[in-house]
């Protein structure tokens, strides 16, 4: 990517300078101080529809604000103006190329910006791009060799090993290496890990995987290390009998979510270490040392409370459920607030009547649906001091950037039987979570999702087999049957009865 944007960019620059971009990004994107933010609430929505939607766009050539799509694309074409400032992220966007476009004189006026606006509002820097360092300059430079992947490239896909009923196992691993933006993390290898925990550590061990996915080789892996690791760390797993594969997707973000955690710990207690014999134990060291206490202690808070945590696991999976409760008698409202990972969905009639449910639309619908709690179910309510019946609520208060669905395929009808649920559900390629939100009007975000992996479980409940549906690229998809990698239609995926869904968010917003 050029350093100086594209020849349109650079004809723009030649005639009108830089100091447009600079004022509107200092007032309209980054908003360096109160007034900045003033002007924007006041000015900044589309001029054709008046809207203050995710992606607002400002013309960089004339005095034009137009969202994301028709408005802003018919301005500049009807104009011949080139050159726009997407605002939400800063970003330039050339009309001519139909692309965003970079360059370097823009990021650093873009840099100072933000610096000016988190200073002004006492906050960290919000998102920025990925910029490579000098050694990361030299290695590039010294390896000028690149792997193309193409449409058909086989490269991230390797059949694995069924080391006794492992069946589903391969089947959650295959849809964690196949997720985005966990893939970007371990190839990237931003776990860092002290040494003499490394051999015990989840995380390692997934890193190694996604080398070992990546490497280019086709032979068949063995995940016994991580079988082994996970029996260690979640001894209910512990046994050769087959496992459920929604049980074992909760147990492993639970095991990395911890080893994330306890790694980050680690390494700041290493780095207090080191700056205190660097200091020579001299009273600034002491000083230094007491913070890094503070920081181990609030990392170790964070570890209980996952709404706190910032690992790549709570990154990526972590959501907020809303549950509301509303008394009867007076209407008052109880909301609490609580993380979840994934959706469990009911498939079978519930206890009030209703129908069965037949597509994923149709289960979350029931899910969010407002259920009376009756006479057995009283609660005791704050504003009327004594036990009232009351209705339950569920919604989403915010999203994660992967949705997991769990269809509840199996009941425990009694202590001693077991059943499997085989209704057809229908599900979709992609997902709009909008109405299933707490706040459906004033909520900031995109919530649309696209599928890109599905886990089935194949035959009975005593005697059955998981197999999973992966997307490769964006539209090829691939069956994974242990050790066997096929390609699949979309079609077959479709039909597939669906164990556990899951869905990546289409926009990603940076907090």
């Amino acid at each position: 990517m050029a350093e100086t944007g594209c020849k349109h960019f650079q004809a723009y620059v030649k005639e009108q300078s830089l100091d447009t971009f600079r004022i509107i990004d200092a007032y309209f994107s980054a908003c360096v101080n109160k007034d900045a933010r003033e002007k924007k609430a006041l000015s900044c929505c589309c001029f054709e529809c008046g809207s203050y939607g995710l992606q607002v766009y400002a013309c960089l050539h004339c005095i034009y604000f137009g969202c994301r799509g028709a408005h802003i694309a018919t301005h500049l074409r009807a104009k011949k103006h080139s050159i726009a400032l997407e605002l939400s992220h800063g970003t330039l966007y050339c009309n001519s190329c139909r692309d965003f476009i970079y360059d370097s004189r823009c990021r650093e006026i873009a840099t100072i910006n933000r610096r000016l606006e988190a200073k002004d509002l006492c906050k960290s820097l919000s998102w920025q791009p990925w910029i490579p360092t000098p050694k990361e300059t030299n290695l590039l430079l010294a390896n000028p060799r690149r792997r193309h992947v193409r449409a058909n490239e086989t490269i991230g896909l390797r059949g694995l090993t069924n080391i006794g009923s492992t069946c589903f196992m391969n089947c959650i691993v295959q849809a964690l290496i196949h997720t985005p933006l966990l893939s970007e993390y371990f190839l990237s290898e931003r776990h860092e890990c002290n040494a003499k925990s490394s051999l015990n550590c989840l995380v390692c061990e997934v890193s190694r995987l996604f080398q070992e996915f990546y490497s280019g080789s086709r032979s068949p892996l063995s995940l016994d290390r991580l079988l082994h690791l996970i029996w260690n760390h979640a001894k209910h797993l512990a046994g050769y009998e087959q496992q459920d594969a929604h049980e074992f997707f909760i147990a492993t973000l639970d095991v990395l979510h911890r080893h994330c955690i306890r790694a980050k710990t680690e390494c700041e207690s290493a780095n207090k270490q080191n700056n205190a014999s660097s200091s020579g134990g001299s009273g600034t060291g002491g000083g230094s040392g007491s913070g890094n206490q503070h920081a181990n202690s609030n990392a170790n808070v964070n570890s209980n409370c996952p709404t706190q945590c910032n690992c790549i696991i709570d990154q990526i999976f972590t959501g907020m459920l809303q549950s509301d409760v509303v008394c009867q008698e007076c209407k008052g409202v109880s909301t609490t607030i609580d993380p979840f990972w994934d959706i469990s969905l009911d498939l079978g009639e519930t206890a009030h009547g209703g129908t069965t449910p037949k597509t994923l639309i149709d289960c979350l619908e029931r899910y969010t649906r407002a259920e009376h709690l009756g006479e057995n179910g009283k609660i005791k309510c704050s504003t009327c001091k004594s036990y009232q019946e009351s209705t339950k609520q569920f919604s989403l208060r915010t999203l994660p950037s992967v949705a997991s669905f769990h269809l509840k395929r199996f009941e425990h009808v009694s202590l001693s039987i077991d059943k499997k649920v085989s209704t057809v559900i229908s599900f979709p390629v992609e997902l709009d979570m909008t109405p299933f939100m707490s706040e459906k009007t004033n909520a900031y975000g995109d919530f649309r999702y696209s599928l890109y992996a599905v886990v089935n479980h194949m035959g009975t409940i005593d005697s059955g087999h998981y197999i999973a549906y992966v997307r490769h690229h964006k539209d090829t998809w691939v069956k994974c049957d242990d050790h066997i990698i096929t390609t699949a239609t979309l079609k077959q995926v479709l039909d597939s009865e669906g164990y556990l869904l899951f869905y990546h968010k289409n926009i990603l917003e940076y907090e």
